[in-house]
């Protein structure tokens, strides 16, 4: 049976190479490169494979794919060739996304909104006979969730739900459309998702699993490695200090404090988890137009060692985000419609390993996290 993977933001630089890398590796025109499920730790799990996988979407731009395409075969995401091959599947793929309001659920009742996209869940579901369905949200970052009385329980949330003030940000309204149309859910971003107690309520009674949030893709993803590597060595690390420049619609969005707060937190989480308290230090996010869909991270480590000499490691990452990202959300939704399969509901904190802000009490080293992944799949 096959899995549908719905995608928020689906017209996005990520979203599109998902599309096409998944067109690509179906056609034998590129390798998995990335791909953590195609790796020799989960041969013969239980996974859906890569030419099983029916995508639909969501986004508020109606630019079709092919051209988003195009603009990315000119900042040398995709190759050439890569975009040509794929095209049929691309123009395929555009008859399932559907255009979303972006006032949608702030001009009147949000359970409107919600049963809209139930709808559009289910019809996705129905018209391809399809199985787990996998709603991923990979849109723009918001700015962080101001605390509401309806987010504690699910009945408050229900009857908010109907009054005309919005109560759940638009990735929270994602998240329960998915849990209501039985679907699982996996935010991508740092935005709230389903990281609210209702909606936590919402997965448990429906009986389907979500997992995020924040793709662990470039800093933080060396931050996981660098600073249990500190710790186990016993070396105190004093401060650590970064700066990202960011090209693109994800530098652009995240320029804003709001949007930025969300990100930058979930970077100083994984410091505060591996080396057991806050670090001196603070994490910059500049934007630079010019850079396109490519990011430069820098960071700044300042540790001390024997006898207190003071040392220091200077990193440089310069990498594309969307080439970083896209073999992760594939792996999301290949893991989590395994979870949904396997009777799964809630949290599945085994898939922290791709995750800056992972749901559940975990640990924040990569090959910890790594453990935790390649021990759970088989089961």
């Amino acid at each position: 049976m096959r899995t549908g993977i719905w995608l928020v933001g689906a017209r996005g630089s990520v979203a599109t190479t998902v599309l096409a890398g998944a067109a690509a590796i179906r056609a034998d025109g590129a390798p998995p490169t990335g791909c953590v499920a195609e790796l020799p730790d989960f041969a013969g799990a239980a996974l859906p494979e890569l030419s099983d996988l029916v995508f639909g979407g969501h986004d508020v731009v109606d630019v079709s794919l092919g051209k988003r395409a195009e603009h990315l075969v000119r900042a040398g995401v995709l190759p050439a060739s890569t975009a040509q091959l794929v095209a049929g599947d691309l123009e395929a793929a555009d008859a399932e996304l559907r255009l979303a309001d972006p006032d949608a659920g702030n001009t009147g009742p949000q359970a409107a909104e919600i049963e809209r996209l139930v709808d559009d869940l289910s019809g996705f579901r129905a018209r391809h006979e399809l199985g787990p369905v996998v709603v991923i949200n990979v849109a723009s970052t918001e700015p962080p969730c101001s605390p509401q009385p309806a987010h504690r329980n699910l009945a408050a949330l229900e009857t908010a739900l109907c009054g005309r003030s919005p109560v759940l940000p638009p990735s929270s309204l994602y998240a329960y459309a998915a849990f209501q149309a039985g679907c699982a859910f996996v935010d991508f971003t740092p935005s709230t998702g389903a990281r609210l107690p209702a909606l936590h309520e919402l997965s448990l009674r429906t009986g389907q699993p979500y997992a995020g949030r924040d793709g662990k893709t470039g800093q933080t993803l060396l931050r996981s490695v660098l600073a249990p590597m500190f710790a186990q060595r016993g070396l105190n690390v004093l401060a650590w200090s970064g700066t990202n420049l960011l090209g693109g619609g994800d530098g652009a969005t995240l320029a804003g404090q709001g949007a930025a707060a969300s990100k930058n937190a979930a970077k100083r989480r994984v410091l505060e988890r591996n080396l057991a308290g806050r670090v001196d230090g603070e994490v910059h996010i500049d934007y630079v137009p010019a850079l396109g869909d490519w990011k430069t991270a820098w960071d700044h480590v300042l540790f001390e060692g024997f006898l207190g000499a003071r040392m220091s490691l200077q990193l440089t990452w310069q990498g594309c985000d969307s080439a970083l990202a896209a073999p992760l959300v594939l792996d999301l939704a290949r893991f989590t419609a395994a979870a949904c399969r396997a009777g799964a509901a809630g949290p599945v904190p085994e898939l922290a390993f791709f995750f800056k802000d992972p749901v559940g009490d975990v640990p924040h080293d990569l090959a910890t996290q790594y453990a935790m992944l390649r021990d759970w799949v088989p089961r």
